[in-house]
């Protein structure tokens, strides 16, 4: 019974971690970078090739920057590989995406890259409180 209840708890986990990236690719697409920044911790951390934001305040900027510009009107399709616990305050998650830009229908496969995300389970953060982004890379997926 005890592990039944594991596995409950874990699933359940599991849900609020994807929404978490639900949320955050949700926010994307209403090009809203303060509710994109919402979903990550004070010192987050954000590295892209050639690009590093430290907290979340840079990387809401960021955002914000991307969303007046480039990014306008562009949406995230996004395939979650893996989700997978560090304790019961940390989450490990890998997924596989890829910008689409306004006015487009498919992400070119040159255009995909993995991502990995380190969620932490936060409390006493107000919007923010559950699960957190604390941390995202991503590099180029290549044939992956």
């Amino acid at each position: 019974m005890i592990k039944n209840i594991a596995t409950a708890a874990s699933t359940q986990s599991e849900a609020a971690v994807r929404e978490v990236l639900h949320r955050v690719y949700a926010a994307w697409a209403d090009n809203d970078a303060d509710a994109f920044a919402a979903l990550y911790t004070q010192d987050a951390t954000s590295v892209l090739p050639g690009s590093y934001s430290d907290g979340k305040e840079a990387i809401r900027a960021r955002m914000a920057a991307g969303f007046a510009g480039p990014l306008k009107g562009s949406t995230v399709v996004d395939e979650v590989r893996s989700v997978r616990f560090i304790g019961e305050d940390a989450a490990v998650v890998i997924s596989r995406s890829g910008i689409l830009p306004a006015g487009e229908s498919t992400v070119p496969a040159d255009r995909f890259v993995l991502a990995t995300w380190v969620l932490a389970k936060a409390a006493g953060q107000g919007a923010g409180e559950g699960w957190l982004v604390a941390a995202y890379h991503n590099c180029p997926a290549g044939n992956a």
